[in-house]
């Protein structure tokens, strides 16, 4: 039977399934798109009502609105909502048969009960279950929690790699940042440590007070960078995650590693804080008699070929009034190649000559105390120079008076004076471990008899005391063995003091050189004078001694030494002889090199060197004289 609307209605007997209520769409239909099976749109008409009659044919007609569901339909009998309506095309039925396939499939489904409130809310999303990993592949590790210990490892390696412990906290950028700019600053260190290492000259600007100013304010800046770097590290690493016992015994591991990091800067500003100190003896105004410097980095020694120094070992001992030199050596060096002539002159030489230009010349015009057959000796001359200063028109002309006589002696223009205190020395001794020094024979010092010790023959290394009593002691000898004695001193201090060994004592050297040394050199020269003792080092070092037999200090011929002293510089420029060695071996008693011949040498020493050693009046080189 058929209602009124004309759908099917429910046979007598049997009763009407009840209609699941379909919930409102969140979106209306569009047009022309069928409504899916179970929603109505807002424009849905409800079920028993009539539909509009279709527009006439050849109109634009918009879509039919399918009819809510009626229930089912007989059983054999087609739903009516199915059938196309007269007048509509057939497009628009071909447009309503999905909705109205789904409506029947919807009718054959079982009645279900109404869903309550709860049921129609929407449900909470599901948690995803984890993709199956390929065979293999292991599951994410994540960084375990740090413990005491391990807090400072990351700490500890910060201080050499600074920027890891950033990197473990999860601080990459800074991490990676800090780890940068330590690399650059490494690697221009290791650029400049390889260049130094090729030529020291690149490391003597060092010396320049401005550059030591330089190194003390870097020092100081690294040492508080890496003591905040430490720091921090130590901060984003999270010491508050440990317990107390933890926090307590970190901190004050973080501060012991702190001190400990800051040592070397503060040990490096140290070192050159004491380097100015001891520089101080180097005269930064200008002496009127001293040769004014010429302010030209590609020469500083004003177009000379050598430079003459002076150098003077006094005896001012404690019961002593005034400075005795006792030791007067005259270093010739050739500024191009380092090649060195030592002359050393007795200190019994007596009535020296004055230049014309020297305020003692017209005091004393036929020699230096010429009236006293037994006086007038050269180690005398710097203090009768003090102790007149109205003859030298000043005060402290002691050295001025004693490089005019040398420099007349000679026929050499003297440019500067290095005075160093006898006990001065033994402390510079000292302060580079002691020398190493071949002794020919036993050696006696202390008193008139030698009872304070004696200096065994052979190959040995000396104390400074030692050192300084070997080139003193006049015990079974005289004042020309010990000369001898002295030269091969001088010699092996300058070929073992070597930068290493200047570097890691500076400070016991500059503090010994602050108290026993004194000198003329102003500090503009300073720079160019390390250059030159770099070269000398390496150079041939040769020595005369004006002594007996061919030299006679009480009635000595000026003319030939002044001849001597002429040709000891010129063969000092030539190439050395196959049959010895061109250079001064490391220390006195070190073996020749494997390029030159060996030579043989008596099992047991005869002599120690007198005043016959020299046969010649030829200067010698240094490695025949000391052996």
């Amino acid at each position: 039977m058929d209602n009124r609307d004309g759908v099917g209605s429910t046979p007598e007997g049997r009763k009407r399934r009840p209609t699941r209520r379909s919930r409102p769409s969140a979106q209306p239909a569009k047009p022309g798109r069928p409504a899916q099976s179970g929603q109505s749109g807002p424009s849905a008409r409800p079920a028993g009502q009539d539909a509009k009659p279709a527009r006439p044919a050849g109109q634009d007609a918009k879509p039919a609105k399918p009819a809510a569901p009626a229930g089912p339909a007989e059983p054999g009998e087609p739903p009516r909502s199915q059938a196309t309506e007269p007048g509509k095309s057939s497009k628009s039925a071909r447009s309503t048969r999905p909705a109205q396939s789904a409506q029947s499939a919807q009718s054959a489904r079982p009645a279900q009960p109404a869903r309550s409130r709860e049921e129609g809310r929407p449900r909470a999303a599901k948690p995803r279950a984890p993709k199956p990993r390929p065979a293999g592949s292991a599951a994410p590790r994540f960084a375990k929690p740090l413990t005491t210990a391990s807090m400072l490892g990351w700490t500890a390696l910060s201080a050499v790699v600074p920027g890891a412990a950033h990197l473990r906290a999860g601080h990459r950028r800074t991490g990676l940042a800090l780890i940068s700019v330590y690399a650059v600053l490494l690697l221009g260190l290791l650029a400049y440590g390889l260049t130094v290492a090729g030529d020291l000259s690149n490391a003597t600007f060092l010396v320049r007070d401005g550059a030591m100013v330089g190194v003390i304010a870097v020092t100081s800046i690294l040492a508080l960078a890496w003591f905040a770097l430490l720091v921090t590290s130590y901060v984003v690493l999270g010491p508050s995650r440990l317990n107390m016992q933890g926090q307590v015994v970190s901190g004050i591991v973080v501060g012991v590693l702190c001190v400990a990091v800051m040592s070397p800067f503060a040990l490096t500003a140290n070192v050159a804080m004491g380097a100015r100190d001891a520089f101080s003896i180097f005269p930064t105004h200008h002496d009127p008699e001293v040769p004014q410097t010429v302010q030209n980095p590609e020469d500083p020694w004003n177009g000379r070929d050598r430079m003459n120094f002076l150098l003077v070992g006094g005896d001012a001992a404690g019961n002593r009034t005034g400075v005795r030199t006792d030791s007067m050596n005259v270093a010739s060096v050739d500024v191009r190649t380092g090649a060195t002539v030592l002359f050393s002159l007795p200190r019994n030489l007596q009535h020296v000559r004055f230049p014309a230009s020297s305020p003692l010349h017209k005091q004393f015009p036929n020699g230096f105390m010429a009236e006293l057959p037994n006086g007038g000796l050269l180690n005398e001359v710097w203090q009768y120079a003090n102790d007149h200063p109205e003859l030298m028109g000043g005060r402290n002309k002691g050295p001025r008076a004693l490089m005019d006589a040398i420099g007349h002696t000679l026929g050499l223009k003297i440019d500067y004076y290095a005075l160093m205190n006898m006990y001065g020395f033994a402390d510079l001794v000292d302060a580079i471990g002691g020398l190493r020094i071949h002794v020919e024979q036993d050696v006696k010092w202390g008193g008139l008899y030698g009872t304070a010790g004696t200096i065994r023959a052979g190959d040995r290394k000396l104390t400074g005391e030692q050192a300084l009593w070997y080139g003193r002691s006049r015990v079974g000898s005289d004042d020309f063995s010990r000369m001898a004695r002295q030269r091969c001193v001088i010699g092996a201090f300058a070929q073992q003091a070597t930068p290493t060994v200047i570097l890691a004592n500076f400070n016991k050297l500059a503090g010994a050189a602050k108290r026993a040394a004194q000198t003329n050199i102003p500090r503009d020269l300073l720079q160019p004078l390390m250059d030159l003792a770099l070269k000398v080092k390496d150079a041939k070092i040769t020595s005369l001694q004006f002594v007996p037999p061919h030299f006679y200090p009480g009635n000595a011929n000026w003319a030939k030494i002044r001849q001597a002293t002429k040709r000891a510089i010129i063969n000092s420029t030539r190439p050395a002889r196959q049959a010895q060695t061109a250079n001064v071996s490391a220390s006195p008693s070190a073996p020749a090199s494997a390029s030159t011949p060996a030579t043989t040498r008596a099992a047991a020493p005869t002599q120690t060197p007198t005043r016959n050693s020299q046969k010649s009046s030829e200067a010698e080189s240094l490695d025949q004289l000391c052996g």
